[in-house]
């Protein structure tokens, strides 16, 4: 019995990992430097054509195959010193195992079977009001997705209600410090320093600038939520390189005697692990010996991550002339350290920095080539292959840690990640090409916020010199006190002041600066949701929060899919539904009085 419950845990552990490559096969980049690139995300920018890539499925599967199975074959080497030797936690990885584990007990069975009824009465009923929503929605404007929650004036700085399920959705699965955080940003941002602008336009700069220019408002709003993202990103990088070599270092000074044998540097021996970890419990025994039993030699894996690196220095300069081969070859050489460093602060903190290990190669890149050279373009795909290898390394080892606790063999997960990703890798730029083409000409950058964030970086990188006026010296202000919040933050949480889980989120606040205010008014309705669940039946919202708030997302996504084929159909909704002022409506009667009058 007890074999059998473990192959159970095993091929669900498997199957998760398979699944989580699909989903991440792409490793992120759609939303961000794939649109940064393209000729939406440069509007009002003086880059020049050669900066500018739009998004090709010619491009995006081949640079996704590659990116993505480097990470992979880099860091499985490191397998057995992150999780036997240095026992490294991994807590998503954790979490997921006994998540998996709880699901092979009674009530886990039985909870499983209640969440499943429940997002689906979730997706159900959300999928019904998106599509009645649409029968409102004769014209622009029209519908309840400009519901003045807050009223008129705030309704004209963008603070009002939109019904969007995806958003509410997503504030319940968010920490509500997170969306806190948000909310304050946004008043920050939207209710403060752009009305200041505003008052500034014809000053600091011009008035028939077009409202995506960098030379305008977007560029100040980008340029203070770029420096915020920065300082906070600067700041836990560094803290989590000590960290790292700090308790590297104390591992070295104080080695693992096992058996008399004194345990040496992680990079003596990869194979060290297994000969060197002292196991105490029956537990830890089992797992050390399942997950040491399928071996995948590591010259293999080496191999593999040496025949891309030699493939990608050919291929990604032919798929974007503006990287060199020489600069890919770089990357790949340096790629195994960071790595490595990446991950090992990845086991500890569970915090995911590919994106600042990204914004770095970003900027050495960028600035490396200069803008005129297509610098932009240059800062963006190195970007792009740096988080696109980390992130999947690190997904990897969560993996392992997974497979670890529910006893599943390594090479089970490894060549169910294998098999995701290449799917993923084909999947997803699929379906992101049939969204792109059908949305062309109408991609708003208010849904994918980051691609401009990570346009603006790349455009700092690579040398951009038509800044506005005083952005510069605003963006720096903003910077320092980010850093300064991060470092409170820092201090209040390792010196656990009761004012620490208060303190707001330096990158939240920084995103408020790229999402319109509606984003931010959906997130804050899903956590006051949430907040009222818990104080009426706290049992019930910790049981099927997630569940609930699942199906609103996928719900309200499937409703957008019936409310796209409509309008591939030539469908049009009969109503319209306007909220407007009392001063307007009083307008309104009076135009229409003279129609029936004449």
């Amino acid at each position: 019995m007890e074999r059998a419950g473990n192959v159970d845990l095993a091929g669900r552990s498997a199957g998760a990992s398979l699944r989580e490559g699909v989903g991440r096969g792409s490793e992120r980049g759609f939303g961000t430097y794939v649109l940064a690139m393209g000729t939406k995300a440069a509007e009002g920018d003086a880059s020049g054509l050669n900066n500018i890539v739009d998004p090709s499925i010619g491009r995006l599967i081949p640079f996704l195959l590659l990116v993505s199975f480097s990470g992979l074959f880099i860091l499985m080497p490191f397998r057995k010193i992150m999780i036997i030797r240095h026992k490294l936690t991994f807590p998503s990885g954790m979490a997921t195992a006994n998540l998996i584990n709880s699901f092979h007990t009674p009530q886990g069975a039985n909870h499983a079977r209640q969440q499943v009824k429940m997002l689906f009465r979730s997706f159900g009923g959300t999928m019904a009001w998106s599509f009645f929503q649409w029968f409102y929605a004769a014209a622009k404007g029209c519908g309840f997705k400009t519901f003045p929650l807050f009223g008129m004036e705030a309704y004209k700085l963008g603070f009002y209600f939109d019904f969007s399920m995806t958003n509410v959705g997503i504030g319940m699965i968010c920490p509500p410090m997170i969306t806190v955080s948000i909310v304050i940003g946004a008043v920050l941002s939207w209710g403060v320093i752009v009305p200041y602008l505003c008052s500034k336009e014809g000053i600091w700069y011009g008035s028939e600038l077009n409202h995506n220019s960098f030379s305008g408002i977007a560029g100040y709003k980008v340029f203070i939520g770029v420096s915020m993202m920065l300082a906070d990103g600067l700041f836990n990088f560094l803290c989590i390189m000590i960290r790292t070599f700090c308790a590297m270092y104390k591992q070295h000074r104080q080695p693992i005697q096992s058996g008399g044998v004194v345990a040496q540097l992680p990079f003596k021996c990869l194979n060290a692990a297994e000969q060197q970890e002292v196991v105490k419990s029956f537990d830890d025994r089992r797992r050390a010996q399942v997950f040491l039993r399928d071996q995948i030699p590591n010259w293999a894996t080496i191999g593999c991550y040496v025949v891309l690196s030699v493939i990608s220095i050919v291929v990604i300069p032919y798929l974007y002339p503006q990287l060199g081969s020489y600069q890919v070859a770089l990357i790949y050489l340096a790629l195994p350290f960071f790595a490595f460093c990446y991950v090992y602060g990845l086991g500890m903190t569970d915090m995911n920095l590919s994106s600042t290990y990204g914004k770095l190669a970003m900027f050495v890149f960028g600035s490396w080539v200069g803008i005129n050279n297509g610098g932009v373009i240059t800062g963006l795909v190195a970007c792009g292959v740096v988080i696109g290898s980390m992130s999947n390394g690190g997904d990897l080892m969560q993996d392992m840690k997974t497979g670890y606790i529910t006893l599943t063999s390594p090479r089970a997960i490894f060549i169910s990640k294998l098999i995701g990703t290449a799917l993923g890798c084909i999947v997803n730029p699929v379906i992101f090409w049939v969204f792109y083409k059908e949305k062309a000409g109408n991609i708003s950058l208010s849904d994918v916020p980051y691609a401009k964030v990570y346009r603006g970086i790349a455009m700092l990188s690579a040398g951009e010199d038509e800044m506005p006026k005083h952005s510069l010296e605003i963006s720096s202000l903003f910077f320092v006190l980010a850093l300064a919040l991060s470092v409170l933050r820092e201090v209040a949480r390792r010196k656990q002041w009761r004012v620490a889980p208060y303190i707001p989120c330096t990158v939240a606040i920084a995103v408020a600066f790229f999402v319109p205010p509606r984003v931010v008014i959906d997130m804050f309705v899903g956590t006051l949701l949430l907040y009222l669940w818990k104080l009426t039946d706290g049992d019930s919202a910790r049981i099927f929060s997630s569940a609930v708030a699942s199906g609103l997302i996928c719900g309200d996504g499937f409703g957008s899919l019936l409310s796209s084929m409509m309008t591939i159909t030539h469908a049009r909704a009969p109503i319209c539904i306007k909220f407007l002022s009392r001063v307007d409506n009083v307008k309104l009667d009076a135009f229409l009085a003279t129609l029936h009058t004449s």
